[in-house]
């Protein structure tokens, strides 16, 4: 039993909004997510922790990803049953290489990349462009590198290679640097002694979604109500998350990963709200964990444009919003906010 798992077991469950007829009785699901535990995961840790999951059926064990990790490919070989997307190039990529998996949610309405500059050196978006220095990882210089280049004139020779150390850009009050609003811009500040100026890519119009939640076409064909049940007790595990008490969901995150600290997770909790990366535009009317087929179509029509993907993607093979669109996490935040 992994320790997620086994302190979920201690933590007393709390009523949850109804969610879909219960899944067969206490079924065991594996989740896998893209790094070792963080706040950036707290809405899942979050639905164990209240006992959301349990009231629609499930038990949730959460496997965390890692650099030696890779919870995609235990999905694919059926050894886990869900795993957490970064955006949506992943999926666009799987479905061209015939892969039959599906995005059945995303629980990041903003793609939480930005770029970190040391204060007032940048006056906007677009004046990043005539800073000397960009570090930017190989990743993100073939993807939304390649869209600032397209759709603001980024030049290719401006980017130096960003190696996850940020102390180049520190030292250097003429450059920028790639990061996740919830975490570099606490590790800039922590150790180079200033605030840094933050430019949120999606507020500039990389609009794909984030932190999405990919099954199997199999198991959606087999087990819609394992689909449902998971997907819907996520979205409300989110608004708990951010609205409400998230000690209970930081207790397994912090005995998951005994490396986080509390104040690592309070600024990443605090970061997710103040640039509404969870919960922001249509999420706000229609519920976290949304999608819709106007921004997923904007999305990829941009990374075709930008040379990142190549035309005639099914999009209908990427995703589905039959799980998503329930707006089921609508009623909890009503509750925690008034």
């Amino acid at each position: 039993m992994s320790s997620t798992t086994l302190r979920a077991a201690l933590v007393a469950a709390a009523s949850a909004a109804a969610l879909a007829a219960p899944a067969h009785a206490q079924e065991k699901v594996k989740f896998g997510t893209n790094w070792v535990a963080q706040a950036e995961h707290g809405g899942y840790y979050q639905a164990i922790a209240d006992g959301t999951f349990a009231d629609c059926g499930i038990e949730v064990e959460i496997v965390p990803g890692g650099p030696q990790v890779n919870n995609r490919a235990l999905m694919l070989a059926g050894k886990i049953d869900f795993s957490m997307g970064g955006n949506m190039l992943q999926a666009f990529s799987a479905v061209r290489e015939g892969i039959p998996l599906k995005v059945v949610a995303a629980h990041f309405q903003k793609e939480p990349q930005v770029i970190l500059t040391h204060p007032g050196a940048a006056s906007s978006f677009e004046d990043l462009a005539n800073l000397d220095t960009l570090f930017i990882g190989d990743n993100g210089y073939q993807s939304f590198y390649r869209w600032m280049m397209t759709a603001y004139g980024f030049k290719a020779e401006t980017r130096k290679p960003y190696t996850f150390n940020p102390a180049p850009f520190i030292a250097d009050v003429k450059s920028g640097q790639q990061g996740y609003v919830t975490s570099e811009p606490f590790a800039v500040e922590t150790e180079g002694g200033f605030k840094p100026d933050v430019y949120v890519l999606a507020d500039a119009g990389f609009s794909t979604y984030a932190t999405t939640v990919e099954t199997m076409q199999a198991t959606i064909d087999a087990k819609p109500e394992v689909v449902k049940c998971f997907v819907e007790a996520s979205s409300i595990g989110w608004a708990n998350y951010l609205y409400g008490d998230p000690s209970a969901g930081n207790a397994l995150i912090q005995a998951d990963n005994t490396d986080m600290s509390d104040e690592q997770i309070a600024f990443s909790i605090q970061a997710m709200k103040d640039y509404g990366i969870v919960d922001s535009g249509d999420s706000e009317t229609m519920g976290i964990g949304v999608m819709t087929d106007a921004k997923m179509q904007d999305f990829h029509d941009k990374m075709v444009e930008a040379g990142v993907i190549e035309p005639g993607l099914d999009l209908s093979k990427v995703y589905t919003t039959e799980f998503s669109n329930t707006g089921v996490a609508l009623e909890t935040k009503k509750k925690l906010v008034e």
